[in-house]
């Protein structure tokens, strides 16, 4: 009977998750009382929970499960919708307001729509919290987007070739032009300008791969070429803040 009992216990153990950093992606209403709240979480990746009873005006959650927050969150359950036992605010937050704000749920929207259930990402997720850092205490918003839509295409494998001309192994050379042909990277133009792809110059790989945007026309090429790349691997589904922030400022 003890040996039953232990193996029982072996498999819930197994299902359940205590104290797990995490950030609110999205939430929405639940039959009367609950919330389903999408998390992005350190060691788990994607996860979506059922937060019972979180729209009591009573509920220890109300106030809690906000996009944003660092939080600690404990689950338990197996199936693909996971059910939410505690949340508690970890600390460490910096507000988002106006622009930055927006710029925020737009981060939210990529891992939405991008990242894959269960599919644990660490790094991405300590990028991901920086980054938000980064839009709360910086208005240069264009550059912080920049950087993390380079990590995330990398930690989803779909990291940019910056360094080398895709047909020649060439280094890339500053005072060249280049398209960056989508599945391959960049080749130097030619003049029957055959390539299909973004067109860019060679000073904008450099500072791409630098992580450098000092140069208004590297910063306008990199938004460009980032925009293709993550509407390729989108399909056809849409980001809805990128029309709110085209509406408000070109980034």
């Amino acid at each position: 009977m003890t040996r039953g009992r232990s193996s029982a216990w072996g498999m819930s153990d197994k299902s359940r998750q205590d104290g797990q950093s995490a950030f609110v992606l999205h939430s929405y209403p639940f039959r009367e009382t609950s919330l389903i709240i999408e998390t992005f979480t350190r060691d788990r990746g994607r996860v979506a929970l059922v937060a019972r009873g979180a729209r009591r005006p009573k509920s220890t959650l109300r106030g809690v499960l906000l996009a944003f927050q660092p939080l600690l969150l404990s689950w338990s359950g197996k199936m693909e919708l996971r059910t939410l036992h505690k949340a508690e605010w970890e600390g460490g937050y910096t507000p988002l307001r106006g622009l930055s704000l927006i710029c925020g749920f737009y981060l939210n929207e990529l891992l939405l729509k991008l990242l894959p259930r269960d599919d644990p990402h660490e790094q991405l997720f300590a990028v991901y919290r920086d980054t938000l850092d980064a839009l709360g205490r910086n208005d240069e918003h264009a550059v912080t987007l920049r950087c993390f839509e380079k990590t995330l295409l990398r930690e989803l494998g779909y990291g940019l070739m910056l360094e080398r001309d895709a047909e020649s192994g060439a280094l890339i050379r500053a005072e060249l032009r280049y398209t960056y042909v989508m599945e391959r990277g960049p080749v130097v133009q030619r003049g029957d300008g055959a390539q299909n792809g973004v067109e860019l110059t060679g000073q904008t790989l450099i500072d791409i791969q630098s992580d450098s945007y000092t140069s208004a026309a590297s910063l306008q090429q990199s938004k460009v070429l980032m925009r293709a790349l993550i509407n390729r691997h989108l399909g056809d589904k849409i980001l809805h803040t990128r029309q709110l922030l085209r509406d408000l400022q070109e980034l």
